[in-house]
């Protein structure tokens, strides 16, 4: 018997990222699937924040290409230098495919964008110091659903690559906070 949804994210709600990582299980979207599960993280000391949506649609979707689509949002402050580099939207996307590749998982049809925002503060904030962002938007489909949870930690690594975190080294163990 084919699992069902539940069974398939229960290794999802079951993990625990690494200790610099505050995950939690958020509302998820009603309208976009019949079955979704919704993860917001943040990176401690406000260096990022993302959200993660797993959507599940047992008819499969035109525009998935499949029945799973995973759609993301991750945001990290970044240094003005690192902001002006004409490169930064290709490295913010290789993050991402880099992550996916690492824990190796099998996707088709990703998409997105990445947003380098700088600001500068006048007037009665002009005291504000300048900054600046990157975001990143994407969404893919998943083509074996037994590596959902695979694609849950690419995420995680894609939101610790944003913020700046140093590997974990292979081997090592992180203290991670529960979920």
């Amino acid at each position: 018997m084919k699992p069902n949804f539940e069974q398939l994210v229960a290794p999802i709600l079951a993990l625990k990222p690494r200790g610099e990582i505050l995950l939690e299980i958020v509302p998820a979207p009603q309208k976009l699937a019949p079955h979704a599960l919704a993860l917001t993280a943040d990176v401690l000391e406000d260096a990022a924040t993302g959200r993660l949506v797993l959507l599940h649609d047992p008819d499969g979707q035109e525009g998935w290409s499949g029945q799973w689509r995973f759609v993301t949002f991750t945001r990290a402050a970044i240094d003005l230098e690192m902001a002006s580099d004409p490169l930064l939207p290709e490295i913010g996307w290789a993050w991402l495919m880099e992550s996916l590749k690492k824990y190796g998982c099998d996707f088709i049809a990703a998409s997105g964008t990445v947003t380098r925002v700088a600001s500068a503060s006048f007037g009665d904030l002009e005291d504000k110091d300048e900054d600046s962002e990157i975001e990143i938007r994407a969404s893919w489909t998943p083509t074996n659903e037994s590596q959902l949870i695979n694609n849950v930690n690419a995420w995680l690594e894609l939101l610790g690559m944003t913020a700046g975190l140093e590997p974990i080294p292979e081997g090592v163990a992180s203290i991670s906070r529960k979920i």
